[in-house]
């Protein structure tokens, strides 16, 4: 369980959260919606310790993140995995070297053939069986977006956390992405963050629905929720997204 309790962060003048209180549940798919510069990304990056906040904490499984030590920290964040907006690959690695990267900046010392099955097995996961010896620039978005994930799931995490996953694809891509997010929630029983602006991928994908505007988590609820509500200030955003 994930427990956001009153999160505050500013930088400058810039006053991104202002009290966000969230609790994700284990094994659900939250979808985390809102307008551009409402704090969803700098959420999801204290959620993993990349960023402290000025007030309030975030909790995982029971444990205030910010009162950890580094090496404690570090043991948390292998929890997660994390699928970047852009994929996030090193251009200048082959696909099995950037899937393989989190093993061995964490120091999991597994022997070469042990990497080997584990890129297959991940690659096989997403749907891209054998394709470990090209490099990005080989691969089309959708495809990046894939071994993004495969690479999100080499430390076989708890959780995992989304940042606009569809972003830059095509219709048929994105709901390919979305298919993928569900059979992953299904086959490894993982807990799901997914940061979208995309209101047709949080219907295919959340179980669970949270809002957030000015810096704070408005409205909580179900797709069918979210797109019914008379609430102006929802309506005015399902427009602009939907339509």
């Amino acid at each position: 369980m994930i427990e956001i309790k009153d999160l505050h962060k500013q930088f400058d003048d810039n006053y991104v959260l202002r009290g966000v209180n969230l609790t994700i549940n284990q094994g659900e798919t939250l979808a985390i919606i809102g307008p551009s510069g409402c704090g969803k990304s700098v959420l999801l990056k204290h959620i993993v310790g990349l960023l402290q906040p000025d007030d309030g904490c975030v909790c995982i499984e029971g444990k205030n993140i910010s009162d950890l030590s580094t090496s404690e920290l570090y043991e948390i964040r292998k929890l997660f995995g994390f699928l970047f907006q852009g994929a996030a690959l090193f251009d200048s690695m082959t696909i099995e070297e950037n899937i393989t990267l989190p093993l061995i900046e964490n120091g999991y010392n597994y022997p070469q053939s042990k990497l080997d099955k584990i890129v297959i097995e991940k690659l096989e996961l997403v749907g891209l069986p054998g394709i470990q010896k090209k490099k990005p620039s080989e691969l089309s978005g959708g495809m990046k977006k894939r071994v993004g994930l495969a690479r999100a799931l080499v430390t076989n995490p708890k959780y995992i956390l989304y940042d606009e996953p569809t972003t830059g694809l095509d219709p048929i891509m994105s709901d390919s992405i979305d298919e993928l997010i569900v059979e992953l929630n299904k086959q490894i029983k993982v807990t799901s963050i997914v940061v979208t602006h995309d209101m047709f991928s949080v219907k295919n994908v959340a179980d669970k629905v949270s809002m957030m505007h000015e810096g704070k988590v408005y409205y909580s609820g179900t797709y069918n929720d979210i797109l019914n509500s008379s609430d102006i200030v929802i309506k005015n955003f399902v427009k602009r997204t939907v339509i």
